[in-house]
């Protein structure tokens, strides 16, 4: 009976019962040939995993290629804002026809050598591009997705006629499934809580970024994904924090307040609570350390000054200016801008040094050699100092990365050596420092032990 999921042979037709009962007189025919086709596999690249966290390596491989053939790879990808991102390298392929990323080396291109997240950490913008810009997550529920084409011979990708042999498409997440989002604004607190799946309770941290400004989520959300609560919290810069944008109107009780929520949730841990800080946010983190009643129990510092580099208001900790003092700036000879001078510690505004010798919980800091914006390697010598000479030198754990600048970021991020600073009321690019490879480099290694560091501290 014919029905929707049974149509009968048409005539003519051969039915796979036909096939089945002739099989063994032509195999008997046919013994000892080899059947022949002309049919050959067209190129293949494949990413695994396909859907991965933004600090996971990903194995990009090519297959179904001639023997020892150059061929180059070709990362794109769009920011949230529109422009265009991208990244290329040569390979030659290996004699069976293949070219894996974590194996060969780039002959030439963006990067050279055994770099198996070259084509994401080198990116850069497109030419033509706008000028200054710096490549950040704003909405961390949407991926960062990065489209890879295997392109015919060693091309460059402004050359017009190139030749696609395959494709494919690898979306980047910071927030893991499960991962929750949760927006604060209570207690006058703006901040964004990620909390890891399951009941808890669990470790946290406290996340901090630079005088930038803004409410920065990407790094808290990937934290929250390797199983920590976290909380980033703007102190500057947002629509929703007293006015005016360009000032910091938030002081020591603002701080307090942010650590003691993320230490009183309920699904935190209240005695495993750190708190990390790059920039700006070193100075913060460090000052909120040393205030009555909180008691963090490690400090993560990237690239910041052990005091404010720009006017205080009050002793609360308020900042007059949104600058620090022209006398401290810097200009290279493209005109690009630097304030590292004002971070000296013999510079920093009078008053405004945290008392280093009264902080009880470890202390990482990390500095890049090459960081032009902030004078780290002289702050992390003063804490490690000061540290010693208060019997407590066991606390300090130091990382310096050579041609590492300012900014370092999680893995494989790309780097920008020099971004806009601001619009108005003048225009100004900022130098942030850090060669391509090296700050890549520095910012894999220093993830992987920052993590550790984070896992002795709250876990174990």
């Amino acid at each position: 009976m014919a029905g929707a999921g049974f149509h009968p042979p048409m005539a003519g037709a051969i039915c796979l019962r036909d096939i089945c009962s002739t099989a063994e007189p032509l195999q008997q025919k046919y013994k000892g040939l080899r059947w022949k086709t002309n049919y050959r596999q067209g190129p293949l690249l494949t990413a695994a995993p396909a859907r991965p966290l933004v600090d996971e390596q990903v194995n990009i491989t090519g297959r179904f290629l001639p023997p020892h053939c150059p061929v180059t790879l070709l990362a794109q990808m769009c920011s949230e804002e529109g422009d265009l991102w991208e990244a290329f390298a040569h390979y030659n392929t290996k004699a069976d026809g293949t070219v894996n990323l974590t194996r060969d080396h780039s002959v030439g291109g963006s990067y050279l050598g055994c770099e198996p997240m070259g084509l994401f950490w080198s990116q850069q913008p497109a030419p033509g591009s706008r000028e200054g810009l710096r490549l950040r997550k704003n909405n961390v529920e949407t991926p960062f997705v990065t489209l890879v084409s295997l392109l015919e011979g060693h091309v460059s990708p402004i050359e017009g006629q190139i030749t696609e042999l395959a494709v494919t498409t690898i979306e980047r997440w910071y927030m893991a499934p499960g991962v929750r989002r949760i927006e604060i604004r209570q207690h006058g607190l703006v901040a964004t809580l990620f909390l890891p799946p399951g009941p808890g309770p669990f470790p946290a941290m406290l996340d901090l970024w630079g005088f930038g400004g803004g409410l920065m989520e990407y790094r808290a959300a990937l934290f929250a994904s390797r199983g920590y609560a976290s909380m980033s919290l703007a102190f500057k810069g947002h629509k929703d924090l007293p006015g005016p944008r360009k000032t910091m109107n938030v002081g020591d009780s603002y701080f307090r307040s942010a650590f003691q929520l993320l230490q009183n949730h309920h699904q935190v841990c209240a005695d495993r609570v750190g708190i990390i800080g790059l920039s700006f946010g070193v100075y913060l983190s460090l000052r909120i350390a040393t205030q009555p009643g909180i008691n963090p129990a490690c400090l993560i510092s990237i690239n910041g000054p052990v005091g404010s580099n720009v006017k205080l208001l009050d002793e609360e900790g308020r900042t007059e200016t949104s600058d620090c003092e022209k006398k401290y700036w810097w200009y290279d000879n493209q005109g690009h801008v630097t304030f590292r001078d004002a971070s000296f510690p013999g510079n920093l505004q009078p008053g405004s040094k945290v008392k280093i010798d009264q902080i009880t919980c470890p202390v990482m800091y990390i500095s890049g050699e090459d960081d032009l914006s902030i004078a780290s390697i002289e702050n992390a010598k003063l804490i490690e100092e000061t540290l010693s000479a208060a019997g407590k030198s066991q606390l300090f754990t130091y990382l310096s990365y050579p041609g590492a600048g300012h900014l370092i970021e999680p893995p494989y991020s790309p780097n920008s050596r020099v971004s806009l600073w601001s619009v108005k009321p003048e225009k100004m690019t900022c130098l942030w420092g850090g060669n391509l490879a090296s700050h890549a480099a520095a910012q894999e290694d220093a993830w992987r032990k920052i993590l550790s560091f984070m896992e002795n501290q709250l876990i174990a």
